[in-house]
C-alpha cells in the first residue's frame, strides 16, 4: 500500500479557482491569509491551498514577512497552510495592493505596475481541501514548496488548459478544473518527496523510515483490521518499544492513535460520499458496534456520524 496515494484518495479536494496576472516592473502584490479569502472563493471548503505558476519573466515569492524565492518561467510555488503571501518584481518590495478580495476568475486579468512593458505573467490558483477529521499530509508540508520547472513536461500546457476551461464555461467545468488542480498538486507532492532526501521528522520522514514506513503501509493496507501493538511490531520486524518511539518521534503520535484517526478520516469520507448505514461504515473501518464508532467519531470531530453526513450534504 502506498500511504501517500491512500491519503490523497481520502482527503477530498473540493474546488479550484484561477486568475491570471500580468505585470510590469516595479510591482508587488500582497495576498491576505487564505482564511479571509475562503468565504469569497470557495465557501464550501475548509481550507485553501494557494499556488502560483510563473509563465514568463521573473518574480520573487514567499510567505509575507519571510524569505522569498526567485521564480523563473515554469516554476511553481505552493503555500499549503494559507498564510499571507507576497509576490514582487524585486526581493522584499511591498508597495502594491493587498488582495483582501480576489479578482474574478478567467477571462479577467489582473494588471500590475506601469501600463507599458508587462513582461511578467503568472497564474494564481487556489484549491479547496478538507482538513478534518485528520489530514496527515497537510500537517507534514512546509510553509511553502518551490519547485523549478514543474510547469514543463506533461504539465507544460496546464496554464493554457485552465484558461481555456475557465473561459468556455462548459458543462462540468467546475469538476474539470478541480481535477486539473488535483493533478498538478499530486505532481508537486511527488517531486517534493523526491527532493526531500532524508528528513529528520514528519509524516514524510515516517514514509521513508524502514520501521515506521512499514507500519504505515500495514495500517493503510488494512485499517479495518483489529491491530494490536504486538502484531504491528512483528509485521515491521521491530520491538514494540522501538516501533512506538520511532513512530511517535517521526509522525508526532503513537501508531494506535494514528490508526484511530485514519479510520475516522476514512469514515468521514464514506459518510460524505455514500449512502451506506452508519453501522456499516463503522464496521468497514474497524469498529465492532455502531455505538463504539459513534462515540469515537464524535470525540474526534465534535459531531455524530449522522450530523457529519447531513452537514456534508448541505454543503454539497
Amino acid at each position: 500500500m502506498d500511504p501517500l496515494s491512500d491519503v490523497l484518495r481520502a482527503v477530498k479536494l473540493n474546488g479550484a479557482y484561477f486568475y491570471r496576472v500580468e505585470a510590469a516592473r516595479p510591482w508587488s502584490v500582497h495576498s491576505a491569509p487564505a482564511r479571509e479569502l475562503l468565504p469569497r472563493i470557495l465557501p464550501e471548503a475548509e481550507h485553501l491551498i494557494a499556488y502560483h505558476i510563473l509563465l514568463r519573466g521573473s518574480a520573487w515569492a514567499g510567505v509575507d514577512g519571510e524569505r522569498q524565492v526567485l521564480m523563473q518561467p515554469g516554476d511553481v510555488v505552493v503555500f499549503p497552510h494559507g498564510e499571507a503571501t507576497l509576490m514582487s518584481s524585486d526581493e522584499g518590495r511591498k508597495t502594491g495592493p493587498i488582495l483582501g478580495s480576489v479578482p474574478d476568475r478567467y477571462p479577467n486579468t489582473v494588471l500590475l505596475g506601469p501600463t507599458e512593458g508587462r513582461d511578467t505573467a503568472f497564474v494564481c490558483g487556489f484549491m479547496g481541501v478538507d482538513t478534518r477529521p485528520f489530514n496527515p499530509l497537510l500537517a507534514a508540508l512546509p510553509p511553502y514548496i518551490h519547485l523549478p520547472g514543474v510547469a514543463g513536461g506533461w504539465l507544460a500546457r496546464f496554464p493554457e488548459q485552465v484558461v481555456a476551461e475557465s473561459r468556455e464555461a462548459r458543462v462540468g467545468s467546475e469538476s474539470v478544473l478541480t481535477r486539473m488542480a488535483e493533478l498538478m498538486f499530486v505532481e508537486v507532492l511527488r517531486r517534493h518527496v523526491e527532493q526531500l532526501g532524508s528528513p529528520d521528522s514528519g509524516w514524510f520522514a515516517g514514509l521513508t523510515d524502514p520501521v515506521v514506513g512499514a507500519a504505515l503501509s500495514r495500517l493503510h493496507e488494512r485499517p479495518e483490521y483489529d491491530w494490536t501493538l504486538a502484531e504491528l511490531a512483528r509485521a515491521t520486524a521491530a520491538s514494540r518499544t522501538v516501533l512506538v518511539e520511532r513512530f511517535t518521534r517521526l509522525v508526532g503520535m503513537p501508531p494506535m492513535l494514528y490508526l484511530t484517526r485514519w479510520r475516522l478520516q476514512l469514515a468521514a469520507d464514506r459518510l460524505s460520499r455514500s449512502g451506506s448505514k452508519v453501522a456499516v461504515i463503522g464496521a468497514q473501518v474497524g469498529y465492532a458496534s455502531e455505538a463504539a464508532f459513534s462515540r469515537a467519531f464524535k470525540r474526534e470531530t465534535g459531531m455524530s456520524p449522522a450530523t457529519w453526513r447531513r452537514a456534508g450534504r448541505a454543503t454539497d
